[in-house]
């Protein structure tokens, strides 16, 4: 009998603390969707007191139409911040709650560096994003960087390498190019053409080898140092391009001589 009845209070006991625990859990969910807690609010700042250029209240609401799940306790900020980071001009987004039916967005956008091939363009970070061109700011006037796939890094760092250089002669570069054999071409701000050959010395994995070829570093200060000599003797005739894929010196084009005549034309009286 006393086996039994102590059976019969642990049971009673289970029971009740299971019923209790039913009802807390009951409370918390009674609680956690009441409408006091339905997301009817949030506020969008740049990271770190910078201008957002590009993103806006409009495109943000705009991305998330659809896809918040959830309140102010529900939510799951890891997955939201995921959505927030769809937006096209978003590189970064820092999500927290504000009591007591609100979020606080911090976005970090992406500052655009160069445009990538024919649709994509190039951060400040070298990374990869696509936006809408258009809606670049009038102002801007970024180069032009053409690659294989995975090589942006590598190309954000030549083009580095260029500026440096071509500093000294007040030459800019317009656009650079890396092709799929890992040769490059260069466009300067004069429109002149450089013809640079396979990269020994990249970063990056080389597919096609390039035993022979000249260094990237040894290339381009070969030109510099060569260049304002070079402008002594040509007689101010114009250059398209430089094919500097030669081991100790380098080939000139040309631009075509106008030989047109002028013509007058007069008429009889």
């Amino acid at each position: 009998m006393l086996n039994n009845a102590r059976a019969t209070n642990l049971i009673a006991n289970v029971i009740a603390v299971m019923a209790v625990i039913i009802l807390i859990a009951g409370g918390i969910y009674w609680l956690a969707h009441r409408p006091m807690f339905n997301l009817s609010r949030i506020t969008i700042e740049p990271v770190n007191g910078r201008v957002l250029n590009y993103v806006s209240p409009a495109s943000i609401q705009a991305t998330i139409a659809g896809k918040l799940k959830g309140n102010f306790i529900t939510i799951d900020l890891g997955e939201t911040k995921k959505i927030f980071e769809t937006s096209p001009w978003v590189r970064q987004a820092h999500l927290r709650r504000v009591w007591p039916d609100g979020l606080s967005l911090k976005i970090e956008e992406h500052e655009p560096f160069a445009f990538w091939n024919e649709n994509q363009m190039i951060n400040t970070w070298g990374e990869l994003f696509s936006a809408n061109q258009a809606e670049l700011n009038s102002e801007s006037e970024l180069p032009q960087f053409n690659g294989p796939d995975g090589s942006e890094r590598l190309v954000v760092q030549r083009y580095a390498e260029l500026v440096r250089w071509l500093a000294p002669l007040k030459l800019g570069v317009n656009e650079i190019t890396l092709s799929d054999r890992y040769a490059w071409r260069v466009e300067l701000s004069n429109d002149m053409e450089l013809v640079m050959g396979r990269d020994p010395g990249a970063d990056a994995v080389n597919p096609h080898g390039g035993q022979g070829a000249v260094s990237f570093a040894s290339t381009i200060e070969r030109f510099v140092r060569t260049w304002p000599v070079l402008q002594n003797r040509i007689e101010g005739r114009k250059i398209n391009k430089v094919d500097l894929r030669y081991t100790k010196g380098f080939a000139l084009t040309y631009a075509p001589v106008d030989n047109t005549l002028p013509v007058d034309s007069k008429e009889k009286k």
